[in-house]
């Protein structure tokens, strides 16, 4: 029989050090030969990126020891940073960006020696940047990586220029920025790696320019190849402003297959340049998802004809889509959620994949005899699983009778219940992008408030993906007012229905979801404290020169066109709302963020330093935009709880009491 003790009270192995340890996923796997590849995190370890090799034998090695760092800074948020074939001799060949200096790099790791550099370095703002590398041992002398070059011209992050470009393997490129060939100009902001045909004659790519965003409006371009590797004839083939195509592939057949939302949701077409285009599976379902780094895959077409594609509404799947007769089958498993990173080799298919209990797994099908299994990263429950949420995966009523969608985690431990009467405080979760999801999966850091007796809301507001083009489009010249609205209609909900504690609400989030949280704590009186993650607090510095390039123009389409409406930048600022604010907050952030950079908080606590809202600002040298290192995520986790603990009158002995300044 449970015992009772107060709500936020209730001892728990989930200490904020075992959250920061399983804090992050793999990502970006790939198959060189009969081995699979991939990314995952090491939060002990500065928390850099480490490659993963797993042999044909099952056994699986950290290819590169620290400080190695397989990460790209293409667009900030990056994208595939690595690329790999077999060789007949010498084994493997891989190709990787390192994110200390940016540079690509090869490495041959069945043979003595270290990576040897391909690229050269800049002085030039930025310097050059590489991302989505593709290899071509058979193209030039000795080998080719194809890949996006993201190139500064000046100090300022919009001062670049982005082109494919072919990098030679034979390192003759370390040092000479002239030997890398271009293949394309510079006359479109944005693109990706270009997807090489089966005949070798044709490659294509997406391409998109300002002030549209990916999920916004893409083309997809086409050119020919030469015998020599050039391009020639470039042509545009399909999407427009505003059709979003995030993913190409070429079938075995020389046809080329895409996904896009021309019909309001993501789904998946054939194209062939000669007999138009075909839906292969057309459905009120996502396909794909925004693409936010360059080079994520939700789908691959296999060797027989069949396509792997990720796909669902809210929660996504594995399926099998016959691509003639529109047929889908699904991968059984207990996974609600797979990751945008698929890779194909003959009837195998491997993914990533997690759900409400298990963290992100490599999980690979056998399609010829419809087995699965988990082959990396195979989730160990670190507690008992008796001490993580039990998610109830919800549709509430919003402003004008739309529909919001939320994951509601509400307090779960296996010894302890609430006091008869009292009902539990509740932390809302904005998530970031805001054109992003909160996803259905085990998360220690939620479960860290659960176990301890309070209640977690993920709220997929209006503009989230997961819901179609609809749903996503709320958000247009609407940001922090729908998402802000949404919260609060699910915060409400909650504690008109008796779930949670009407006067221990509280609301956190990161990036866009931290503007979305300083917005309502300057905007309603829900809420009794937030925490506010690296966040947007100045639209009309944000929107002019206080970010990075790829979203310097995001705003246009979330707010407006900055020339035509300065007022709606202004009033929307949480920075010239601060008079409205009377709550306590936690500000957190990371001072090497380009993104969201540290000005943007110093200006929000210069209007608010006098008032005597209790608060803190706690700075983390060597983060940027997102947290990745160990002692960052404790520090940060324990000083929300504090937060919490001090606002809602909860004794919280087992971590440092935060310090709020008036």
């Amino acid at each position: 029989m449970k015992s009772t003790a107060a709500h936020g009270t209730w001892p728990s192995p989930i200490d904020a050090r075992l959250a920061a340890s399983n804090d992050g996923r793999p990502e970006y796997v790939g198959v060189v030969g009969d081995e699979v590849w991939w990314t995952e995190p090491r939060p002990a370890e500065a928390g850099r990126r480490a490659l993963i090799r797993r042999r044909a034998d099952g056994t699986s090695t950290c290819v590169l020891p620290a400080p190695w760092n397989v990460r790209s800074r293409v667009i900030e948020y990056g994208g595939q940073p690595w690329a790999g074939a077999a060789r007949a001799e010498g084994g493997p060949l891989i190709v990787f960006v390192d994110f200390a200096d940016q540079r690509l790099y090869a490495y041959a790791p069945d043979r003595p020696g270290e990576p040897w550099p391909l690229t050269p370095v800049s002085a030039v703002g930025g310097g050059l940047r590489w991302v989505d590398p593709q290899l071509h041992l058979d193209r030039g002398e000795r080998g080719e990586v194809w890949c996006v070059l993201e190139e500064f011209t000046g100090e300022a992050p919009t001062d670049l220029r982005r082109v494919i470009a072919a990098v030679p393997l034979d390192g003759s490129a370390a040092d000479d920025r002239s030997a890398v060939r271009e293949l394309t100009d510079d006359s479109r902001r944005f693109v990706t790696g270009p997807k090489l045909s089966p005949d070798g004659r044709r490659a294509a790519w997406i391409a998109w320019d300002h002030p549209r965003m990916p999920w916004d409006g893409t083309e997809v371009m086409l050119a020919d190849v030469a015998d020599d590797g050039t391009f020639q004839h470039t042509w545009s083939f399909g999407g427009g402003p505003e059709e979003s195509v995030p993913q190409i592939e070429w079938g075995a057949d020389g046809q080329l297959v895409f996904a896009s939302d021309r019909s309001g949701w993501w789904n998946l077409y054939r194209a062939d340049p000669h007999r138009g285009t075909v839906a292969l599976c057309p459905r009120e379902e996502e396909f794909a998802g925004p693409l936010w780094k360059i080079g994520l895959s939700w789908f691959r077409p296999l060797e027989n004809g069949l396509i792997a594609t990720v796909h669902g509404r809210g929660t996504t799947t594995l399926g099998i889509l016959d691509p003639e007769t529109g047929e889908l089958v699904d991968v059984a498993g207990p996974w609600t959620e797979w990751a945008e990173s698929l890779a194909v080799h003959g009837s195998r298919i491997i993914g990533i994949a997690a759900s409400p209990y298990s963290d992100y797994e490599i999980v690979e099908l056998d399609t010829a005899t419809g087995r699965s299994r988990i082959i990396g990263t195979p989730h160990v429950d670190a507690v008992d699983p008796a001490y993580y949420p039990q998610p109830e995966d919800r549709t509430f009523t919003g402003p004008d009778g739309r529909e919001i969608h939320a994951h509601i985690y509400p307090p779960r431990n296996p010894d302890l219940a609430g006091p008869d009467g009292e009902l539990p405080p509740y932390v809302v979760w904005a998530h970031g992008g805001p054109t992003g999801h909160a996803a259905l999966v085990l998360d220690l850091e939620i479960a860290y408030f659960t176990s301890r007796g309070i209640g977690v809301a993920e709220v997929n507001y209006g503009g989230s993906t997961g819901y179609g083009r609809t749903y996503r489009n709320r958000l247009r010249e609407q940001w922090g007012v729908v998402d802000v609205e949404d919260c609060a209609a699910v915060a409400e909900a909650l504690a008109a229905e008796g779930t949670a504690d009407r006067q221990r609400l509280a609301i956190r989030g990161g990036s866009a979801g931290g503007w979305t949280t300083a917005a309502s704590l300057t905007g309603t009186d829900v809420y009794a404290c937030g925490t506010i993650i690296y966040p947007i607090l100045d639209l009309t510095g944000w929107g002019t020169d206080e970010t990075h390039d790829f979203e310097s123009r995001y705003l246009e389409s979330l707010v407006g066109p900055l020339a035509e409406v300065p007022a709606r930048y202004r009033e929307r600022s949480p920075v010239t709302r601060t008079g409205h604010l009377t709550t306590p907050f936690l500000l957190l952030q990371g001072l090497d963020d380009p993104i969201c950079p540290p000005v943007q908080c110093e200006r929000f606590l210069a209007e608010v330093e006098g008032r005597g809202i209790p608060h803190a600002y706690l700075t983390f040298e060597g983060e940027g935009h997102g947290f990745r290192r160990a002692d960052t995520m404790i520090r940060a986790l324990e000083a929300e709880l504090s937060l919490y603990g001090q606002t809602f009158g909860i004794d919280c002995p087992d971590v440092p009491r935060l310090e709020l300044k008036k």
